[in-house]
């Protein structure tokens, strides 16, 4: 019988296996091994070819494993770098973030150099949101002032100017020009170093008042989002409770200048005394954006700034506790101009007025205010 051959040689032996017909019987079989190719392995052979493919396979994965552990270590290590930036970096980072030109807040620099835990919104990039900016402006050489202030009423450590800020809304730092005077420099710079309690404006020390003033709103503006900005200065007794209380009240008219002066007054233009006025934030925001030689100057500070608010449309507010010549259960700032008329120890009647108990122990409100 023929045979239909299949093209795969395989195939052909197991049809040539199946249909063999009866004829053959007769001849002696020959092992079925035999239609196996030559080159098929022994039983042993092929147990070894196995065992090397499985020892291959197993060394495989572990490479692959390998490669994807390191893979996994790489890429964390690239995101640790990124989250954490190379201290060198951090720290030309920090002594950059907080200035407006020449402008330095230095406690918010300390703060973000520090390991302390303060909250991001102190010490952050953008503009720190409170409710005033207190600048006690003072000048270089007056050391004395403000160790006096310090040991008063004016926080003297970071924390606690943090710690003021969180309970009462008001940020305080000392605002002071710059000096060519190397050796003068240098001795503040120890004092900064100290307290970090400054902030420097884009100004020069022998700067007239109005443009230093100018420069500070400027600045303040700048690094603070707040609600006032308030011009202090180094030879007042201040209640920072009861001047937070007089700036948080609600007010509908948002341009609003706190004087202590009526708006036309017999010599000047309408302005607050010297000591402490607050300017809220629409009228100081127009300022920082005006340029420099637009605005007039006077030789005083407060006139000068009183002239500028007759050309905006603010509204005055009279508030005499805030020149009070003595203290009182409502007064927020003292100072006694006519006993200081000529020169006085500013330095030991600040310490005398804290050794009083009306000047700092007496309540934030009045009892009646209170109860009302």
């Amino acid at each position: 019988m023929p045979l239909h051959h299949h093209r795969h040689h395989h195939h052909a032996a197991a049809v040539a296996v199946a249909v063999a017909d009866d004829d053959d019987e007769a001849k002696p079989r020959r092992p079925y091994s035999t239609f196996a190719s030559p080159r098929a392995p022994t039983s042993a052979a092929a147990f070894s070819t196995h065992r090397l493919l499985v020892l291959f396979s197993v060394a495989c994965l572990l490479v692959a494993a390998a490669s994807l552990a390191f893979a996994f270590s790489a890429r964390a290590a690239t995101l640790q770098q990124q989250q954490q930036p190379h201290p060198a970096a951090a720290e030309a980072t920090a002594k950059v973030a907080f200035r407006c030109g020449r402008a330095e807040d230095t406690l918010r620099a300390f703060l973000a150099s520090s390991s302390g835990n303060y909250s991001s919104a102190a010490v952050g990039r953008e503009r720190e949101k409170v409710l005033a900016v207190v600048g006690v402006h003072t000048e270089i050489g007056s050391a004395a002032r403000r160790a006096a202030l310090r040991a008063t009423w004016f926080p003297p450590k970071p924390e606690g100017i943090v710690s003021l800020e969180h309970g009462t809304g008001l940020s305080f730092r000392f605002v002071v020009g710059r000096s060519k005077d190397k050796e003068k420099m240098a001795d503040l710079q120890k004092e900064v170093d100290m307290y970090h309690d400054f902030l420097f404006v884009d100004a020069e020390e022998d700067t007239k008042p109005p443009q230093k003033m100018l420069a500070f709103f400027k600045a303040a503006y700048d690094m603070f989002d707040a609600d006032f900005y308030v011009k202090a200065d180094d030879a007042i007794y201040l209640r920072p409770d009861r001047l937070a209380a007089l700036l948080a009240k609600d007010r509908l008219h948002q341009r609003t200048y706190e004087s202590s002066w009526e708006l036309l007054g017999n010599e000047y233009f309408s302005h607050a005394s010297g000591l402490l006025y607050a300017l809220s934030s629409e009228v100081v925001g127009s300022l920082a954006a005006t340029n420099n030689d637009s605005l007039r100057m006077f030789d005083y500070e407060d006139v000068t700034v009183g002239s500028w608010m007759l050309a905006m449309n603010v509204k005055h507010e009279d508030n005499r506790a805030m020149c009070d010549s003595a203290c009182t259960p409502t007064s927020i700032a003292v100072w006694d101009s006519k006993k200081c008329s000529n020169s006085c120890n500013t330095t030991e009647i600040v310490k005398a007025l804290h050794n009083t108990t009306l000047c700092s122990k007496s309540p934030t409100l009045p009892p009646e205010v209170e109860d009302e």
